[in-house]
């Protein structure tokens, strides 16, 4: 296949996008400006979950994949896709350098013919109001000299059941040449693509995607702060509701919502619509909720305590710092804000991840530390914030005092442990 492309970015999206674009028979130019993951990528070395060192080095011993950091390579190739990170400002405003650096990297080298697909989640607005001037700089016209199209990636990290091409594609374009070149193009690539008709509304899909969950699972952890008060167990209350069979979609507690999209995608929605001079009061709701889950698990820790155990001459033993399971991804995880926290009023506060071998909170680097027995005994408080599926229930019911479960793991597991959920409704 003559059909070249470049993935800027090989992260947890431009990466596996990479892999499977070779697999279906491209050839793939990886660009990243980040040597070290170059040079572990083209040593066969995956520093991502969903993408195995065996996947890289047939694609590296296929001579159709190659990372680098040189940017040149750009006017080789008929199709430049942006997988670069969207974070947001310590003012939770959006942070669109990666996107503004990847434009300008690509306007000097652009081609005629060429099309650019930014696949980076962002507010309704960006291809068009940031990207496409930046791209024009280089005296080329959208829609006819080169094309511009959004397609918002649908990764999701550590999920086994949908492979990437298996995920329906969103694509919206600057003019209607601009979308039908991206179909045309995704249609080769994906089972089903799903064109709409602007680069604006292609943008908001994902945003409305995130922001819908965003929403659920703050509303559901507030239920389960609520459930408490009731003395009424949420998990089972859960279970009951989703045996209707219309009009529910079950929704989890737990400690906080984490990971790169969910908690700052709506905060993406949210500034633009500022920009418009209104705003959405369940998103500032919901981004409320979500912290004080945060402060309702420290606080509940701390009553389960009791008084004659305060937080300064406490052992708390955390399993599971990720933020979802079994995947070794920290971003935006609610445990280490809970680390953090805990830190500050003082207590002693140890973790195991078997996917994270250390983490930093503030300038304070931790070790996971092996989960033995004895340790689990001595700790006051073993407190679950992720659900692996390789977690030793057993072992930890039967040495721990204490189980603090935010993930309602341990089910009907028995122990000596005194085992109290999140939203259990568990008097103390």
């Amino acid at each position: 296949m003559n059909h070249k492309i470049a993935v800027i970015g090989q992260g947890y999206v431009g990466l596996p996008l990479s892999i499977m674009l070779v697999e279906k028979g491209y050839n793939v130019i990886g660009i990243d400006v980040d040597e070290a993951k170059i040079n572990s990528l083209n040593n066969s070395k995956s520093y991502i979950g969903d993408v195995t060192d065996n996947q890289l080095q047939k694609a590296n011993l296929s001579n159709r994949y190659k990372a680098t950091t040189n940017f040149d390579v750009l006017s080789e190739v008929n199709t430049i896709i942006i997988c670069v990170p969207t974070p947001l400002t310590p003012e939770h405003n959006p942070d669109l350098r990666f996107i503004i650096n990847a434009g300008e990297a690509i306007q000097t080298r652009l081609k005629k013919g060429q099309l650019v697909i930014l696949e980076s989640s962002t507010y309704p607005g960006t291809t068009k109001e940031v990207l496409l001037p930046i791209l024009e700089k280089s005296g080329l016209k959208v829609g006819s000299d080169f094309y511009l199209a959004n397609s918002p990636e649908r990764i999701d990290p550590g999920n086994k059941k949908f492979k990437v091409d298996e995920i329906p594609k969103v694509v919206g374009g600057i003019t209607d040449e601009c979308k039908n070149m991206a179909v045309s193009l995704y249609g080769n690539i994906y089972k089903k693509v799903i064109p709409v008709s602007t680069s604006e509304a292609a943008e908001l899909t994902k945003l409305l995607e995130n922001t819908y969950r965003f929403i659920n699972i703050s509303f559901i952890n507030e239920m389960a702060i609520l459930s408490d008060k009731l003395n009424t167990n949420i998990w089972e209350v859960i279970e009951a509701a989703a045996t209707k069979p219309y009009g529910f979609t079950p929704y989890y507690p737990g400690p906080g919502i984490g990971g790169h999209c969910i908690p700052v995608d709506p905060l993406y929605l949210q500034w633009k619509l500022q920009q418009l001079e209104t705003d959405s009061e369940f998103i500032l709701l919901s981004d409320s909720t979500n912290q004080r889950i945060i402060d309702y698990i420290i606080k509940r820790t701390e009553e389960l305590l009791g008084e004659n155990k305060p937080f300064d001459s406490s052992t708390i033993l955390i399993y599971g710092v990720t933020y979802k399971k079994d995947i070794a991804d920290t971003r935006d995880s609610p445990s280490l804000k809970i680390i953090e926290k805990l830190k500050q009023k003082a207590a002693n506060v140890l973790y195991h991840d078997p996917y994270i071998p250390t983490i930093k909170i503030g300038e304070e680097l931790f070790a996971s530390v092996d989960l033995t027995d004895d340790l689990i005994s001595q700790s006051d408080c073993v407190l679950i914030l992720a659900d692996h599926s390789n977690i030793p229930l057993e072992r930890i019911l039967t040495h721990a005092s204490l189980v603090f479960d935010t993930r309602n793991v341990t089910g009907k597991v028995e122990g000596k442990a005194k085992v109290i959920k999140l939203g259990d409704g568990s008097k103390l």
